[in-house]
């Protein structure tokens, strides 16, 4: 048998939630990636939600939607950035799938008939599921949900403390602390740093590295202050400031040399750092814009009481960075709630350079959404249509262009006499089952774009699509009218309605990409005579755009908004 050598770094956060645990976990592992260590990452999370799809964005933050179609926390995302790598199934975890499978196994009588508890049974599923995600990998860090003292996440510190036991000088603690600075006082306050600390050490484990997040630089005094109350040297205790760009943070700890440390602690060779590109890009992003693009997403997970929770769009968000750093691009970014549109008009969108309409789901501010895609494409501002953006781009065209008044979408009108947009019976072969008569297509679906199109010349343009032969289409029965694949991820219930594919066609709409079999509607655009730009896809390339290589759908669109 061969010894299993694969190191664990556990990422932990205290105080309050939202510290950017993710971004620090993310940015140790783009340290090390690039020092040649092959990396591997697993969220731990706390709900007893078996994945994240099923909760509103304003609660948790948008789901991040992976190739295999987990829908997961928004952390997943920030790993894919930053690592430039496919995040799954085996990335991501919850207390409701660990709960789960151990009730599941019970009931088969997996434990035979031992008595389950959560100390050795839940904590082994615990490990089970890190260890799994690390096949393959040297290291694999380990991103804690929550803050150390909720009673949701001790059994994943239990975890953590049996494997450091178990594992001596593979497994490394790292926590992340917030150090406030109020204004009336003008210092930093350790304390709650200190409790913190005391917490997880209270659960049997000493971390050996502190990660400080505050305003501004933690000065040296205190930081070693703060080292000798909490036991951890002070030169493990590393800085993470507020930042301009969360993509300058790797560089921040390479500066305080945070991977030479751990991987001295994991006794692993130092290898030689390749950060070029990185840099790069850090300095594009900081540097001066000479043109500036405004931009309006017409969305509803926007208001939260008094305050605008703009993680609900958090993919999107970032793939709209992305490409204006490509284009070198200043980026005012707008907001514009569709219920606020129903009551008060498209005056609130004003002039923008670009229109956005994203994922949504129900008839909440659906009007204010058709309003708003309608002022786009009467205006002849370039749109952008995203799931709902694209069902409902259709809605509005057979209402306001081929003339049928009442047509809808059944998701909010299950009796419109024009259903543009309808469900379809369960088929296995594109769909998953969610939950009781609610089945919807999840993950990477392949997608034949036709040619002479806009979406064509997208992705032409970026060589990210593949030319097929017809011979290649024939033998594998592709039906689909274009020769150029494309894959994007799907996460939706409802479909176009073919029966007005000809109607909508005839008007003017061109549908430039389907699916191979034909079936599926997935990418729809108007033809340049009707506007300089107008397309919308079923799928989410918001989820497949890096930093270092941003999707060439928004390159596009914002090179249209600049014109």
């Amino acid at each position: 048998m061969v010894e299993e050598k694969t190191k664990y770094i556990f990422v932990s956060g205290g105080v309050l939630s939202g510290l950017g645990k993710g971004v620090v976990a993310s940015s140790i592992g783009t340290l090390l990636q690039n020092r040649g260590y092959k990396i591997g990452v697993i969220k731990c999370e706390n709900y007893i939600n078996v994945d994240s799809g099923t909760i509103n964005p304003i609660e948790h933050g948008d789901p991040f939607l992976c190739e295999d179609g987990l829908e997961a926390d928004m952390d997943l995302g920030t790993y894919e950035r930053f690592l430039n790598q496919e995040m799954g199934q085996k990335n991501f975890t919850t207390m409701g799938q660990i709960y789960k499978t151990v009730i599941d196994r019970e009931r088969s009588f997996g434990y035979k008939g031992e008595d389950v508890e959560a100390i050795p049974h839940v904590s082994d599923e615990i490990i089970t599921r890190i260890k799994r995600a690390g096949e393959g990998n040297e290291i694999i860090i380990i991103e804690l949900g929550g803050t150390a003292g909720e009673y949701q996440n001790m059994l994943y510190y239990e975890a953590c403390r049996i494997m450091k036991a178990k594992m001596p000088g593979r497994v490394l603690n790292i926590h992340v602390s917030y150090v406030p600075i109020p204004k009336h006082l003008g210092e930093p306050k350790t304390m709650p740093t200190q409790l913190s600390i005391r917490t997880v050490m209270g659960m049997g484990i000493l971390p050996e590295f502190l990660v400080l997040r505050s305003e501004a630089l933690i000065d040296k005094r205190r930081r070693y202050l703060l080292g000798l109350k909490t036991s951890v040297i002070g030169d493990n205790v590393i800085l993470a400031q507020d930042l301009e760009t969360i993509y300058e943070l790797p560089l921040i700890f390479a500066k305080q040399e945070f991977d030479r440390k751990i991987l001295k602690f994991f006794n692993l060779h130092l290898k030689k750092a390749k950060l070029g590109d990185w840099n790069k890009m850090v300095k594009n992003i900081k540097s001066k814009k000479k043109k500036k693009i405004e931009i309006v997403i017409a969305g509803k997970y926007i208001r939260t009481g008094d305050y605008e929770l703009l993680d609900s769009y958090a993919s999107l968000i970032e793939a709209i960075k992305h490409a204006c750093w490509h284009l070198n691009l200043e980026l005012n970014l707008r907001f514009v709630n569709t219920e606020d549109i129903e009551r008060e008009g498209v005056k609130l969108i004003k002039n923008p350079d670009g229109i956005i309409v994203p994922i949504g789901w129900g008839d909440r501010g659906a009007e204010g959404k058709i309003q708003a895609i309608k002022y786009a494409r009467e205006r002849k501002i370039p749109y952008l249509g995203l799931c709902y953006g694209m069902q409902l781009a259709c809605v509005e065209f057979a209402r306001n262009v081929v003339g049928l008044k009442n047509a809808n979408t059944i998701e909010i009108d299950p009796s419109t006499p024009d259903p543009i947009i309808h469900d379809i019976p369960m088929d296995s072969r594109y769909q998953v089952i969610k939950g009781r008569g609610t089945s919807m297509r999840l993950g990477a679906f392949d997608c034949y774009l036709k040619e002479n199109t806009l979406a064509a010349s997208i992705y032409l343009k970026h060589n990210r699509a593949e030319k097929i032969s017809d011979s290649q289409k024939q033998r594998e029965k592709i039906t689909a009218s274009g020769n150029l694949k494309i894959s994007e991820r799907h996460r939706h219930r409802f479909e176009f309605n073919n029966k007005y594919r000809e109607i909508l066609e005839a008007k003017g709409i061109i549908i430039s990409g389907t699916s191979p079999d034909n079936f599926f509607v997935e990418v729809i655009e108007l033809p340049k005579s009707m506007h300089p730009f107008f397309i919308a896809t079923q799928g989410h390339p918001e989820y497949k755009s890096y930093p270092l290589k941003p999707h060439p759908i928004f390159i596009e669109f914002l090179r249209a908004g600049i014109k």
